[in-house]
């Protein structure tokens, strides 16, 4: 086996250090092939090398290694966070890799430190409110959550205005009023925008609020009704029956959870469940003794990963199941960055190293329990049909998207090397009676489109309306650079460059074709790439006609044809991120907000925290001085600034 490796490579293996770390497998190209870690670098990567791995996937990877880096560490608790870290950021081939999802969503109530005592607040901070949050959080306010969805978020602020009626508006509206919204008409809110209660006793439902978050909620009861027993006793019967009406409200709410936790007040519950070379793990929340819903994850590389780590032989001698390997990498991965509540139930049983970083980290005791009773097993089964369910609705998807990719590859007679290769790039053209002019061009592979290489082209010095001239711009930024680079190579992509796609399809009829074929003619590619999805008769879905720059006849492939559907699947994506770039441009141009944009001191983070809270430049232009300074990160200096370029 060691004939197949350089001379330094083995020298480097040979001088490893019999210390805990994480390695690195690169192929000749550069590409990173795997990231693993190890409690004996020296002893583990060695393994790699000396063994003969015949035909297995491991023989596989291990041949095309030609290159190999290393990172020492203290303990395993640091190598198993630096390998999940390598992961998620470098996407190895051969890893489990679970895609980033956009960030959790919180409750929010603000004002924490004003109800702490802090003098001089202003009288929003003064009267917390509630709001969704999505993004870094702030010392200054309290956050609870994650949820695992918006909704979960909406449903629990909608339960706690009709319990403890605390105010959701905005800092600027709040400050403005001057007479109660209709929210306190409807006993969602008790007003103190008007002063209709003191800050002392909006404080006091601010607190009862907090403790239903925590889940503390019989000491909440226990708490409300001594109160209306105090009140009674002093004849303060008003008084009296605001509480009991507060208290019926709460119990009414905690009758409507379908989901009853029990004494659990936070709890995650894992269910795996992996078929067809695809896996599936089911996350569901439990926050403050509340079931707030569930969330799929699909992993990446799974059968790559899964058929290594079975083929290398673990550390203790037994090598996992696949089901304990996507979960473990799950886990691994996904509360790097995300709160870990102090209870996991899980399907399948992980390693106590594993569940010790995770307390080490979170700096509290965390615990994974297997074989949970009672209604954790109820939650555990809930969450295991779940993860079934949603594995085969996917399963299900990827076999119609791959029956459409292959309709589509024999319809216009594809031969692609691969069919999960197979590459289509579509463009559109979109304006508003020539305004703000932009191209789309989104990307279809691995039989689904791949958000992350699209791309918006702002389309200049051309008349407005003119699509073929928009159409030749767009066409030639995106392929002028690789019709050089396949020139200067002889005709194959060099090594890490983008390659043309199998597929050209341009969103129009023969006008749209023509032009595209001259920007090909011109760069030297093959007109054979190039196709366009003209509308039929009346611009009906499903009587479109596909047009080609190789002078072929043009195709109807049949209203109900898979390769069509494919085709108009791409081409409608392609439309709607062309018109939603065009939108946001044109509104831009219109409201002035290039204006905001260059004001010294204010980037990306602060343009969008001040767009928030004014709802907009036209808000921002309105807002004086003293309302900028409360937006977080505006300076007194930075806000009067801000007001001279608006104004």
């Amino acid at each position: 086996m060691s004939e197949a490796f350089t001379d330094e490579l083995l020298a480097q293996v040979a001088a490893l250090p019999a210390l805990p770390g994480v390695y690195r497998y690169f192929d000749a190209g550069g590409a990173l092939l795997y990231v693993g870690k190890a409690r004996n670098l020296k002893k583990r990567v060695s393994s790699y090398f000396h063994k003969n791995h015949g035909g297995t996937r491991t023989g596989l990877m291990v041949a095309k290694i030609a290159r190999l880096e290393t990172t020492v560490v203290r303990s395993e608790a640091e190598a198993l966070l630096l390998e999940n870290n390598l992961i998620k950021t470098l996407n190895p081939r051969y890893n489990i890799l679970f895609r980033d999802d956009k960030s959790y969503p919180y409750l929010l109530i603000t004002g924490v430190a004003a109800r702490d005592g802090e003098a001089g607040a202003p009288a929003g901070q003064r009267f917390p409110r509630m709001a969704y949050y999505r993004g870094a959080v702030d010392k200054r306010a309290r956050y609870f959550g994650p949820y695992p969805s918006a909704w979960a978020v909406k449903e629990t602020i909608q339960l706690l205005q009709k319990v403890f009626r605390l105010r959701v508006c905005e800092d600027t509206v709040f400050a403005n009023r001057t007479r109660p919204c209709l929210l306190y008409q409807i006993k969602r809110c008790t007003g103190p925008c008007v002063g209709l209660v003191s800050p002392e006793a909006y404080a006091v439902d601010v607190a009862h609020a907090e403790a239903m978050l925590r889940g503390e909620t019989q000491t909440l009861l226990g708490t409300l009704e001594a109160r209306m027993m105090a009140h009674a006793e002093k004849l303060e019967f008003e008084q009296a029956a605001e509480l009991r009406n507060q208290m019926a409200a709460l119990s009414r709410v905690l009758h409507q959870q379908a989901v009853d936790t029990g004494s659990d007040k936070d709890v995650d519950i894992l269910a795996v469940q992996v078929q067809g070379g695809r896996a599936c793990v089911n996350l569901a929340m439990v926050r403050g003794g509340r079931h707030l819903g569930d969330r799929a994850y699909f992993p990446v590389h799974v059968e790559d990963a899964s058929a290594l780590a079975v083929e290398l032989d673990e550390p203790d001698g037994a090598a996992r199941t696949v089901e304990v390997q996507v979960l473990e990498a799950f886990i691994a991965q996904h509360y790097l960055h995300v709160p870990v509540p102090p209870s996991l139930i899980v399907s399948a049983p992980v390693g106590q190293e594993l569940v010790d970083v995770l307390s080490e980290q979170s700096g509290q005791r965390v615990g994974a329990v297997h074989s949970p009773r009672g209604q954790r097993r109820t939650w555990l089964e809930m969450a295991q049909q779940n993860a079934a369910i949603q594995l085969a609705r996917l399963l299900a998807e990827e076999g119609s998207q791959q029956a459409r990719t292959r309709a589509l590859a024999e319809a216009l007679e594809l031969e692609p090397d691969d069919l999960d290769g197979l590459r289509i790039e579509c463009f559109d053209i979109s304006h508003t009676a020539g305004e703000a002019t932009q191209a789309s061009c989104v990307v279809f592979q691995q039989h689904r489109m791949q958000s992350g290489e699209y791309r918006r082209y702002n389309i200049e010095g051309v008349t407005g309306g003119d699509d073929y001239a928009a159409m030749r711009q767009v066409l030639t930024r995106r392929y002028s650079k690789l019709a050089e680079a396949l020139r200067q190579a002889g005709g194959a992509a060099p090594a890490g460059t983008a390659r043309m796609p199998d597929l050209v399809l341009v969103d129009g009829g023969r006008g749209q074709v023509a032009m595209a074929r001259e920007v090909f003619t011109e760069l030297g590619l093959p007109l054979s790439l190039i196709v366009g999805v003209e509308k039929g008769e009346g611009r009906k879905v499903g009587l479109e006609e596909l047009v080609f720059a190789d002078g072929r006849e043009k195709v109807y492939l049949g209203r109900d044809s898979a390769a069509l559907m494919l085709v108009a699947q791409i081409r409608d994506e392609a439309h709607r991120f062309a018109i939603t770039g065009m939108r946001a441009r044109r509104a831009k141009v219109r409201v002035g907000g290039s204006r905001l944009e260059e004001v010294p001191g204010v980037g990306p983070k602060k343009r969008a925290r001040l767009l928030q809270r004014f709802g907009g430049v036209r808000g921002v232009a309105a807002a004086s001085v003293d309302d900028l300074v409360t937006v977080d990160g505006i300076s007194r200096e930075l806000a009067e600034e801000i007001y001279r370029a608006l104004r």
